[in-house]
């Protein structure tokens, strides 16, 4: 979504066509490579926290360096992590409890091994005591509700704008937010007042491109970029997905890589995550 509201305004600011095209699997690894091996000068990528942060901790034969084969541009859009189950779960402390209890039969979704909801949701077992859903990994945030509302998992880290349609239609029950509150849902609680610690971890988009991205496309991709996001139709779009609109300049992305590569390797470590 946040590419495709990104590609026409951009479009008309290069006065060139902005194609997107989807390369969904591996937890956008697969996408990632491709754009790692470009050399057309054209070839672009919005990709997630993990694929920048902590793809290269947690795959030994990852084919790509994030850190060496791309060019950051810009940190494009942010939301926070909600937790949902079903609609006939119990909220707030009493969901942890039943959470307790169903030790051994609960399952929990997200995206991919070693995605921000992957992670997130280990460090949530790693500070609560007696919370141990057994992880199960699917194509998207799509197939993440289709299966909680079918009764495969009782629950989820994923975005807002996935999560609140279903929520509001009295499907499913948002239990929290991971971190602080958000302007995007105003009405839902963090965490922390279910008694939970204090989690604070993002889902995230970025621009990239190849190492071997021109100079000159870097910069003018640096200004345009950044540009586009402060514009109150792209802002007010974004929003209305269940995104927060950002724009950063290439060292902003940098610093949040850096950033958040920190948080999410010392999770990794501590947990023993390993995916072969």
């Amino acid at each position: 979504m946040a590419a495709r509201t990104l590609a026409e305004p951009l479009s008309k600011a290069l006065g060139q066509p902005v194609i997107v095209e989807n390369r969904p699997g591996a937890s956008g690894n697969i996408a990632a490579d491709q754009i790692a091996k470009a050399t057309d000068d054209h070839t672009l990528g919005v990709v997630i926290n993990g694929n920048l942060t902590s793809a290269k901790q947690l795959y030994p034969q990852l084919p790509y360096d994030p850190a060496r084969d791309f060019t950051p541009i810009s940190l494009l859009t942010t939301a926070p992590l909600l937790l949902v189950t079903p609609a006939d779960q119990p909220a707030g402390a009493a969901f942890f409890t039943a959470a307790r209890q169903g030790a051994g039969q609960w399952n929990y979704g997200s995206v991919g091994k070693g995605s921000v909801g992957h992670l997130g949701m280990e460090l949530l077992k790693s500070r609560m005591p007696g919370l141990t859903p057994v992880h199960i990994p699917y194509p998207g945030n799509p197939q993440i509700v289709t299966a909680m509302l079918g009764g495969q998992i009782q629950m989820a880290l994923i975005p807002p704008g996935v999560a609140m349609p279903h929520v509001r239609s009295g499907k499913l029950r948002a239990i929290g937010l991971v971190g602080g509150r958000s302007s995007l849902v105003p009405d839902v609680p963090p965490l922390a007042e279910a008694g939970v610690p204090n989690v604070n971890l993002e889902v995230w988009t970025a621009l990239i491109g190849p190492a071997s991205l021109s100079k000159a496309a870097q910069a003018r991709l640096s200004q345009e970029v950044p540009r586009i996001m402060r514009e109150a139709e792209t802002r007010q779009k974004l929003f209305n997905q269940g995104w927060q609109a950002v724009g950063t300049s290439p060292d902003g992305l940098k610093i949040r890589l850096k950033d958040e590569a920190a948080i999410l390797g010392n999770i990794i470590q501590t947990r023993g995550i390993k995916i072969e």
